[in-house]
């Protein structure tokens, strides 16, 4: 590694220590030369799939059109900015660990609303009205419905173990 400060090209690692849950690891160096100190970071290099769209196109995965995405539906909603970020995390982890050099929209599309179902109902029906190209307020109560009904079906595995 060089230095950034005078370019030797000798530089020895003091520290290192596992960041962003263990993804990442963070090094502190000195330089050889001037003894100045810097911080790297370190990500495994892995290859996120194409997302093979509903016409058949291929495109490589953009984590910033989803993230604007997610962010739309998640517009004027009491989360933060930590939350979704672990949800983005979440989902890149996913594409990675399945190993697949394409993955389907629609695959990626029930992902996302899985991780928004779990983070803001109102921002997955959002997403789901989007997404399922909803036609008319009939869809909307239908998922609406669904939502509530699982909402009822975990109270009631709540009460069950309860007792």
């Amino acid at each position: 590694m060089h230095c950034p400060f005078c370019q030797f090209h000798d530089t020895r690692v003091i520290d290192s220590r596992l960041a962003n849950d263990g993804d990442t690891v963070r090094r502190r160096r000195e330089c050889e030369s001037c003894a100045e100190r810097f911080t790297t970071m370190e990500n495994a290099s892995l290859k996120l799939p194409y997302i093979v769209k509903s016409n058949g196109q291929r495109e490589q995965f953009d984590e910033a059109k989803l993230r604007r995405g997610v962010d739309r539906a998640l517009e004027k909603r009491p989360v933060g900015a930590d939350q979704i970020d672990s949800m983005m995390h979440r989902i890149r982890n996913v594409l990675m660990q399945s190993g697949e050099r394409e993955i389907r929209s629609v695959q990626l599309g029930e992902l996302i609303m899985f991780e928004l179902r779990k983070l803001d109902k109102v921002a997955y029906v959002r997403f789901a009205s989007v997404y399922r190209s909803f036609e008319d307020v009939d869809q909307f109560s239908e998922e609406i419905q669904r939502l509530q009904k699982r909402a009822s079906d975990r109270s009631g595995l709540r009460k069950a173990k309860k007792k």
